[in-house]
């Protein structure tokens, strides 16, 4: 049941993913594009797995590690926006 649920999740996600893109909604190649990509595909690589449906399983778990790397990548991008070695300061302290 629940790696039933779990299927059922990962392609909702995935869906919603495309669409948001589709739309506009959000950026291709941003994190929570990816971050919905990269759940989805894990989600739906277990599901198949349990129920023996390799193709599947093989087609997301590339899928995966495309969302991965991109995610990756984006956090490198948003880490170079930082100064480095550049303090925290907070007032509330």
């Amino acid at each position: 049941m629940i790696v039933s649920i779990l299927g059922w999740a990962g392609a909702a996600v995935l869906l919603a993913a495309y669409a948001l893109v589709s739309r506009g909604r959000v950026a291709g190649d941003g994190v929570p594009y990816q971050a919905m990509n990269a759940f989805g595909a894990a989600a739906l690589a277990v599901n198949s797995g349990v129920h023996g449906a390799w193709p599947s399983v093989v087609l997301n778990v590339i899928w995966l590690g495309i969302g991965v790397v991109a995610l990756r990548r984006a956090g490198l991008r948003a880490g170079s926006r930082r100064t480095p070695g550049a303090a925290v300061v907070r007032e509330d302290a």
